[in-house]
């Protein structure tokens, strides 16, 4: 009887060893925008949701929890499902700036649900599901890199501008500096994709990165027509 409780007591140890692993904090979100004419473009092609071709502007796609050290958790919550229901004053929104363009054509539930399940689940240390996409969409309302570029003359075009001149740009709109992800063409060509833009913990201001940018690219990037 005393091994059985003592093996009892450790199971419920290393059970409650665990739930403190899965709710550790984070320490800061990226905000992570994408070019829609960049990922149209690359190898997978893409497809319009079935409301149609989204606008031409930056899309979402996500808003990652993360960690100082460059980790980050995922799937923190297999029991915190995505509730459609729970964000009906929001899907005007999340159908124009979060839009599904993968294939086959879709509602964007999927990919709500997937980008909740996997990101959003590691968050509620801090923020509910009908807040953590609130949260993310007001930041796009908050960042119009859209227009931040176009005031500094790179546009949407096909050409090709310098990288540095469009990490100046954003840092002038924004106040911080983001970290860039480009793509490759189906010639090879680098394509402005994806903006990771930093935000603290509340999921409500933007700030400096705690950690440094990532990766090399080439001087100069292709920003894609839309």
């Amino acid at each position: 009887m005393r091994l059985n409780y003592s093996i009892l007591i450790k199971l419920l140890i290393l059970q409650y060893l665990s739930v403190l692993f899965l709710l550790k904090d984070f320490d800061f979100f990226y905000f992570v925008l994408q070019w829609p004419g960049a990922y149209c473009d690359s190898k997978h092609s893409c497809c319009y949701p079935e409301t149609g071709k989204p606008v031409i502007d930056f899309t979402i796609h996500g808003l990652w929890p993360e960690y100082k050290d460059g980790s980050y958790p995922s799937n923190c919550d297999p029991n915190s499902v995505f509730e459609k229901s729970r964000l009906s004053d929001l899907m005007t929104h999340l159908q124009k700036d979060w839009p599904s363009l993968s294939c086959p054509s879709s509602n964007g539930f999927r990919f709500w649900s997937h980008e909740w399940e996997k990101h959003g689940t590691c968050s509620e240390s801090q923020i509910e599901q009908h807040d953590y996409f609130e949260a993310t969409l007001n930041l796009k309302k908050k960042v119009n890199l859209l227009q931040i570029l176009r005031i500094a003359k790179i546009e949407p075009d096909d050409g090709f501008y310098s990288l540095d001149n469009i990490v100046r740009a954003i840092i002038k709109g924004i106040g911080h500096t983001p970290r860039i992800e480009c793509n490759k063409d189906s010639h090879g060509n680098r394509q402005l994709y994806q903006i990771y833009i930093c935000v603290d913990s509340s999921g409500s201001e933007i700030i400096e990165c705690p950690v440094p940018p990532k990766g090399r690219y080439a001087s100069n990037v292709q920003f894609p027509k839309f």
